[in-house]
Formats: C-alpha cells, structure tokens, sequence
C-alpha cells in the first residue's frame, strides 16, 4: 500500500501565463503541452528534493505505533496534520482528539507526536491513517525561488526538444544543483510499520 494522494494541489508554482512569456509564444495554440510539461516538471521536482512543492493531502497509512510513538513522515513541508485514524478489530476507524497527537513541524524530516493515551489499533495491516498537509504554502509565491527555477528552466527545454532527446527521470546537473539545497535529508528508518513503498519512499530521497 502507497500514499494515497486525497488532493493534489490549487494551483502550480508556475502559472500557464508566465511560462507561455518565458517561451516566448504569442499564442495560446500550445496551451495544452505547456500546461502539461509544467505539471511534469513539478513532479520531477519535487521526486528530486524529496519535497512537495504546493499545499496537497495525502493519506499515510500505518501498521501499528513505532517505538514512541513519534512518527516520522516521508512528505514534507509538513503544513498540518488534518486527522489521525484508529481502527479496530472490527475494522471501525475512530478520529483521535485533537489533544491526542501533535505536529511537529520544525523537524526535517517532520514527524507526529502521539499521546500514550492513544488506542493501539486492532487491524493488523494499516490500522492507522494519519491525513496530512504538506507544501511549502498554497501559493506559487510559497515556493523557493531555486525550485521554480528549475521547473522553468525544465519546461523550457522539453519544449524545445519535443521529445527528442533521452527520456530520463534525472534532473541535468545544473538543474539538480538549484535543487540540492532543499532535498530532504534520510529518514531514519523507524517507521517499519508503513506499508509497502511508503518506507522505500522515505529512504529514495537522499541528500547527496
């Protein structure tokens, strides 16, 4: 089981405007593959620093508690956590109140903090959901300059290529450059307990 992405964000750190006068293009005929190649650079980046770039929701799912109950998160920003989830033997999931777990928002890479009065899950496999918020904002404004760079910078030559040069799922070094300082350092690998690629998720993203 993966991270389930609940929503995908408003509005991309790239407007289609703004590309559209970086490409030079007097017309909206190539609207459509701008606006693609620049949800695909984003993608690209934000797979690159190990970060997402505009506020999103995604649903992470958990076996059990990791040894103190302090959960490390492989996606970051980390914006808020919008609900945490038990279920039991039966399979009925209960929210926790919201004095039952906390954000912390400062760590790099940010974890949950949850209260030992908290229920240990009854279902063996993902008997917890945690619904978090992760971004850098909800504005393209809330974006680092370097990151959006690069997004530019990444339309603009797939443009120009068409598709004819390598496909490659690496940004170019000068690219990768702009974005090493915000790739997120390793996760420890307490969480275990996520299942499937989530814990290979959390190790990919390596700063180097």
């Amino acid at each position: 089981m993966t991270p389930l992405l609940i929503a995908g964000p408003a509005v991309e750190p790239l407007t289609l405007a703004e590309m559209r006068l970086y490409l030079r293009l007097d017309d909206s005929a190539e609207d459509d593959l701008v606006a693609a190649l620049i949800k695909a650079a984003r993608l690209l980046v934000e797979g690159a620093c190990g970060r997402q770039l505009i506020a999103q929701t995604w649903r992470l799912p958990l076996n059990r508690w990791p040894p103190g109950r302090a959960v490390l998160l492989p996606l970051s920003p980390l914006l808020s956590v919008a609900r945490v989830r038990v279920y039991d033997l039966a399979g009925a999931g209960t929210d926790l109140a919201a004095p039952l777990y906390r954000a912390d928002t400062a760590a790099d890479p940010p974890r949950v903090v949850v209260e030992a009065a908290a229920p240990e899950p009854g279902r063996a496999f993902a008997g917890i959901e945690i619904d978090i918020v992760a971004g850098f904002g909800t504005a393209a404004a809330d974006v680092p300059a370097p990151l959006v760079q690069a997004i530019r910078l990444l339309v603009a030559r797939w443009f120009e290529s068409r598709g004819d040069g390598p496909a490659d799922a690496a940004l170019p070094p000068d690219l990768a450059a702009l974005v090493a300082p915000y790739r997120i350092r390793r996760v420890a690998t307490q969480n275990v307990d996520f299942p499937g690629l989530f814990q290979t998720a959390c190790s990919k993203n390596v700063a180097r």
